[in-house]
């Protein structure tokens, strides 16, 4: 497939040469330090300065659509997981995006670091989830900071309601030395107990077995500290409340066909979400999220991180 063969990538406003095909009608967008594709509308590689990549890609992940990609930040809509009658985690992560040359009510991105992206209801959509809607993606790197503004709108002539996930597959140098922090004493839902709802006890979220929690009402920010790379990831949300991790860890990762066996030491999933209640649109009314991350330098004390500086920026 040529590039002439589809003239909606000619909205971006970034040079064509960014455009790479990865697969058969699998365009990647190269910008700068981050990569997206069309199809799934998904992130799939973020680099730092010294050009060390900071998202998870499975070793092996399928890339030939329809299937979805592990790793990078695939988009959940309109569910997440098994929670509703449509395929796991919902279909905006198997759908071929197209590049948005309108994103009002949001200002044209008229620099070399940001891509805007639109999915629409088809007819095939139409078919498994009655409802009209145009979900916009908005990506942008700016000063080692990755946003993703999306947003959906209900085209539609009655009120629906969806769930909303961005799910970001962090690179990590070793999951037993990953610690997470600003989910204490928070509820979640045990997806590896039937869904049970219990109270986070621990001061931080650390890992030695298979772990699949929905925590819920969470804070605007999230740390998640790599100790042997002394660096932290800081994870701002706003307009979705809840937060999943996961990890699958050994036996797991074996079953997982799109997992290496030994990929589950090097990811750790945290993700922006909208779950326990979800979002209920009246036609032609938009909601909107917005996720920011960015990576510092984790601070020591006596071989403990200080959590006011990772959650509150204190110095």
């Amino acid at each position: 497939m040529m590039l002439m063969d589809c003239p909606e990538l000619y909205s971006l406003n970034q040079p064509v040469h960014l455009l790479r095909l990865v697969h058969k009608g699998c365009f990647k967008i190269d910008i700068k330090e981050f990569q997206v594709l069309l199809y799934g509308g998904q992130v799939v590689s973020w680099k730092n300065e010294r050009r060390e990549e900071l998202l998870f890609m499975s070793s092996k992940a399928n890339w030939k659509p329809p299937r979805a990609i592990r790793g990078g930040i695939p988009i959940c809509f309109p569910q997440f997981g098994n929670l509703g009658s449509l395929e796991q985690h919902g279909f905006a992560r198997n759908r071929m995006w197209s590049l948005d040359s309108d994103p009002s009510p949001l200002p044209p991105a008229n620099n070399q670091s940001s891509v805007d992206l639109i999915l629409k209801s088809t007819e095939e959509d139409l078919k498994i989830w009655p409802r009209c809607f145009e979900l916009r993606l908005r990506v942008t790197l700016s000063a080692g900071r990755l946003t993703l503004i999306p947003r959906v709108r209900n085209t539609d002539n009655k009120t629906f309601s969806f769930m909303f996930t961005l799910c970001n597959y962090f690179s990590v140098s070793d999951i037993s030395e990953v610690r997470v922090e600003g989910l204490e004493t928070l509820d979640y839902f045990d997806n590896l107990n039937n869904r049970q709802r219990f109270t986070e006890q621990a001061d931080a979220i650390t890992f030695d077995g298979e772990f699949e929690r929905v925590y819920l009402s969470t804070p605007t920010k999230i740390a998640i500290i790599d100790h042997e790379k002394k660096r932290t990831f800081e994870l701002w949300k706003d307009g979705m409340p809840d937060a999943v991790v996961w990890n699958p860890w050994d036996k797991k990762a074996k079953a997982l066909q799109d997992l290496g066996d030994e990929d589950y030491q090097s990811m750790l999933c945290v993700d922006s979400a909208v779950i326990e209640t979800p979002i209920i649109l009246k036609p032609f009314e938009e909601w909107k999220g917005r996720q920011e991350i960015s990576t510092v330098s984790s601070s020591y004390c006596s071989g403990q991180l200080d959590p006011r500086k990772v959650l509150y920026g204190f110095h």
